[in-house]
């Protein structure tokens, strides 16, 4: 009979893994940011399209109701900020579906936190006091339209979609679009971020207005989303937001995500109505990031797959 109940993850990575939690819950304590606990199933699901939930279907007092296994906890702390948590933090499991592969699993470990007063910028300061205390060099910074002048030549911020779709095609896109996003992140993952952090560890900001996702958008020429990504050796790392607080915009974001899935075929997905109730209630200025804890560990460990991190990989469930 097969012995499939041991394990990849050996001893020496088991301990890592450990003192590594424990590393991040001092840094916490240490700064008074406080620890907290959310639901893992919603009655809602996330509505980015680049995103596919997982549900669960559950009897409740005799009533047969889906739930949905959160692929952040995000919704969830910004309800507790809009309470007067203050400064809060995550530890927890996530989950995704369609999403399996050298760094990726359906189920994986994701650290989150959020800092009333803060802009992203004091948050990427913030970030990089804690990645050195887990082992990584000094995070070195550089702005989204940098990075595509270096490696491809054109100004993200006032290309022209024509443009844009022409070194799309020429690097194999084979549906071609007229969504700026789509061609941004099409040359963003093919051409720019396999470069990003090389040689130590890079955060990278100001991200076109088209890729806000969450976060605010500043006033200036061109405005540019409020927003930030760290990378390792081009493997994204961590995704960083200074907060969308207007449950108008919100709204409306949500409803042109939820209108993308339709065009691309997938279910609509009901809106968080608790959350939008949260913002108007009035969420208090703060910048928030969100952390891949077994793609950081991956880094650490000089490790190529996920699965070597994790201890119950999927395929080891």
């Amino acid at each position: 009979m097969p012995e499939n109940w041991q394990l990849g993850l050996n001893q020496q990575r088991m301990a890592l893994r450990a003192k590594f939690l424990g590393k991040i819950r001092l840094f916490m304590q240490a700064r008074d940011i406080m620890e907290v606990d959310t639901p893992s199933l919603s009655r809602y699901g996330n509505p980015d399209p680049n995103i596919n939930s997982i549900s669960a279907t559950l009897n409740m007092r005799g009533e047969t109701q889906t739930f949905y296994l959160h692929t952040s906890p995000e919704f969830a702390m910004k309800r507790l900020l809009a309470l007067g948590s203050g400064p809060i933090y995550q530890i927890t499991k996530v989950f995704r579906d369609d999403e399996i592969g050298r760094l990726h699993q359906p189920e994986f470990s994701m650290l989150e936190w959020y800092r009333p007063g803060f802009s992203h910028h004091d948050l990427m300061d913030e970030l990089t006091e804690l990645s050195m205390i887990l082992g990584l060099p000094e995070s070195e910074r550089n702005s989204y339209e940098s990075v595509f002048l270096k490696y491809l030549d054109i100004n993200p911020h006032d290309a022209s979609i024509s443009t844009l779709q022409t070194l799309a095609i020429r690097l194999g896109l084979h549906e071609l679009s007229d969504d700026r996003s789509i061609l941004l992140e099409f040359l963003f993952s093919h051409s720019v971020s396999p470069h990003l952090g090389k040689n130590r560890p890079l955060l990278l900001y100001d991200y076109p207005a088209c890729q806000a996702a969450l976060s605010r958008i500043s006033h200036g020429s061109p405005p540019l989303a409020e927003r930030f990504e760290l990378f390792i050796d081009g493997i994204e790392l961590a995704n960083g937001f200074h907060k969308l607080s207007d449950p108008i915009e919100q709204r409306r974001r949500f409803d042109k995500e939820n209108q993308i899935r339709k065009e691309r075929g997938l279910p609509q997905v009901i809106i968080d109505e608790d959350f939008l109730q949260a913002l108007h209630a009035g969420l208090p200025d703060c910048s928030g990031v969100a952390i891949g804890l077994d793609r950081l560990l991956l880094v650490l460990c000089s490790a190529r797959y996920i699965d070597d991190v994790m201890t119950f990989p999927m395929t080891q469930a």
